[in-house]
């Protein structure tokens, strides 16, 4: 979905990627970024929390109509329907990671 906001272009894919990862692991209750994610990343969580933050909005997002491709491709089944998954209230998400 970031490829369609211009905001994030400036963002290192590597630290895109770590903050999505992170994302992901907090919204499906997975843990937290361990030392082995911080060390094969490069990345401490508390870098990646403010790009999380603007993800997390990101899906909170209603799709516009001419960019909705992202969202109904990710929204099948045989993508697991992970476009479907309900983004975190931003105070439970900034209560989870605080304990990151």
């Amino acid at each position: 979905m970031t490829l369609q906001e211009y905001d994030y272009a400036r963002e290192s894919p590597s630290k895109l990627a770590a903050s999505c990862l992170l994302l992901a692991l907090t919204m499906k209750n997975l843990g937290g970024w361990t030392p082995t994610l911080e060390h094969y990343s490069g990345y401490c969580s508390q870098d990646l929390h403010p790009l999380v933050k603007r993800l997390n909005f990101l899906l909170t997002y209603q799709p516009r109509d001419k960019l909705k491709a992202v969202r109904t491709k990710y929204s099948q089944r045989a993508f697991f329907e992970v476009a479907k998954i309900p983004p975190l209230d931003m105070l439970k998400l900034e209560e989870k990671l605080k304990s990151c």
